[in-house]
């Protein structure tokens, strides 16, 4: 059946039986019931049909002689079971045309109206809340609803006509509505593709929550972020919010407001530029989890969440971490399994978290999460580090308690895990690895890592020191000193006027010195050695 949108008219009912088939030794008749352009399969046997005429003739005065009787022999036989599928088809449309609005339970229930039709799912609910609604209310629980369920109620309440339309009082929209005022903690599942045996999509179905006023937690489970209305009425009330496989952005589902305007602002929030629509915020939103969906990227719209804490964007196909730097408060964000190859400068984005889960991306550098003091739970496995050297990034980090590295190129480096705490210095013996405590041979194997360090870095210092004398002695021989007078070999001082600066010509040390000096020749040869240098001095000699 091609699947077609659930419509707001009410249609016309029809009711026809198509077919039969032979289930182990009794006969299944097919039966196709119809309401407008939406359409759905029943199966049943005689016995179900006589079950039902037995309640209706009890309850509703039908008239007993109206269904075909029973057949004891050849009841599987193939003239009688196409005889009696034209008599329990003509027998339906009979019901139907007694009870064009107020149709009995047993025969919805029968044709499966609770489950497809609008007046039978209302119905089918109230009643399920007359007898059980104030008790799931006082114990808490979450509650479940189905979009095809929401959008009955919606409809309901938009129609004209009484809201108890069978005449039952337990099945009055009234049981509904104080209920769902009510409600704390609500879940909506749907479904992909046609509900049950109908050609009913649910993902084009449109539901209004406003009708629940009192809520603090709501999980959204394969619906369209198009089809969600209302829940911008929940800012005030709700505490934790969980969509799932529902939306490709944030935007549509935080500011489902935003397409209308084309600038807008939180409240509270003074803004330089014109705005055309100042939106609140949701006053108590502590935890957002917005996980498996198809977001690719973080919105503004976060903006109007001040108060989340926890911040679940886990299996989605963002490549980058913008806007996070506006939720002041939060603690632990979960953004694995996503597209991510760099994070720079996290702590400009994520601020004071102490929880934060990336595995399942593709970073293969930890250079961005150097200042993430407040760190306490740091989870990285399934990526694409290889190099220890990458560990020292986070290994000054002062918090950081519990550490997942598992399924990393870097896990296959023999004692991989002594080399990654020794990068964490004296704090090894506070660390938990990929699940699994420090045990006091690791720790003594980080000893003796930490030592053959410290014996490096000093070596390292003594070779960097040897070099820089070796330099600073190299250099101070290639730079000519000045002669002195103590350099002098003669046994006479020079005379006073020696004392005065030398002219710039007069230098020794670029003369090399004589191998060998006789004592006897030696005032002699320097005497004759400083005339030739300074002839301006041999007068004063």
């Amino acid at each position: 059946m091609e699947p077609v949108p659930f419509t707001e008219e009410v249609s016309e009912r029809k009711v026809s039986v198509v077919g039969s088939e032979l289930v182990e030794n009794y006969t299944v008749y097919i039966i196709d019931v119809t309401d407008g352009q939406h359409r759905w399969t029943v199966k049943h046997r005689y016995s179900d049909f006589y079950d039902l005429h037995e309640k209706l003739t009890a309850e509703k005065k039908v008239d007993r002689r109206l269904l075909p009787p029973k057949k004891i022999l050849g009841k599987n036989s193939k003239s009688l079971v196409e005889r009696r599928q034209k008599e329990l088809e003509l027998y339906l449309q009979t019901l139907l045309q007694q009870f064009p609005q107020a149709t009995p339970t047993p025969l919805t229930n029968f044709l499966h109206f609770h489950l497809y039709e609008i007046n039978g799912i209302t119905a089918a609910l109230a009643e399920e809340l007359f007898h059980k609604g104030e008790q799931l209310l006082q114990a808490g629980e979450v509650f479940s609803l189905h979009p095809l369920q929401l959008f009955s109620v919606s409809q309901q309440l938009r129609m004209a006509k009484p809201t108890c339309c069978n005449g039952d009082a337990k099945t009055d929209l009234g049981h509904i509505l104080d209920f769902t005022c009510r409600l704390r903690y609500l879940k909506i599942s749907g479904t992909r593709g046609p509900v049950g045996t109908s050609n009913i999509q649910e993902t084009s179905l449109p539901f209004d929550l406003s009708v629940f006023k009192s809520l603090l937690q709501i999980e959204i489970t394969e619906c369209s972020s198009q089809q969600i209305r209302g829940l911008s009425s929940l800012r005030s009330s709700l505490v934790t919010m969980s969509i799932h496989r529902s939306t490709e952005s944030m935007m549509s589902i935080l500011v489902p407001e935003a397409s209308e305007f084309s600038q807008w602002e939180p409240e509270g929030v003074e803004s330089g530029c014109p705005v055309t629509a100042v939106i609140p915020v949701w006053r108590n939103l502590t935890t957002l989890d917005m996980s498996h969906n198809c977001i690719n990227s973080i919105d503004s719209s976060v903006k109007l969440m001040p108060k989340v804490e926890f911040l679940d964007l886990s299996y989605n196909q963002l490549s980058s971490v913008e806007n996070l730097q506006h939720l002041y408060n939060l603690v632990h964000v979960d953004l694995s399994y996503n597209n991510l190859r760099v994070l720079e400068a996290a702590h400009t984005r994520l601020g004071n978290i102490k929880t934060l889960s990336l595995a399942g991306n593709q970073l293969d550098r930890l250079t961005g999460l150097t200042k993430l003091y407040s760190l306490v739970n740091l989870d990285l496995s399934h990526n694409q580090l290889a190099q220890l050297e990458e560990i020292r990034n986070i290994g000054s980090l002062p918090c950081l308690e519990k550490l997942n590295l598992s399924s990393n190129p870097i896990c296959i480096i023999p004692d991989y895990r002594t080399k990654v705490l020794a990068q964490f210095g004296d704090r090894a013996a506070e660390v938990c690895l990929d699940c699994k405590a420090t045990t006091e041979k690791e720790l003594d194997t980080v000893e003796v890592l930490k030592a053959i360090q410290k014996a490096k870095e000093a070596k390292d210092r003594m070779s960097g020191s040897d070099k820089k004398i070796s330099e600073e002695t190299r250099l101070s021989a290639a730079a000519p000193p000045l002669l002195s007078s103590s350099s002098s070999s003669s046994s006479s001082p020079l005379p006073s006027s020696s004392s005065s600066p030398l002219p710039s010509t007069c230098f020794l040390s670029s003369v090399a010195p004589p191998a060998a000096v006789t004592s006897s020749s030696s005032s002699s040869s320097t005497s004759s050695a400083q005339q030739a240098a300074c002839p301006s001095q041999g007068n004063h000699m």
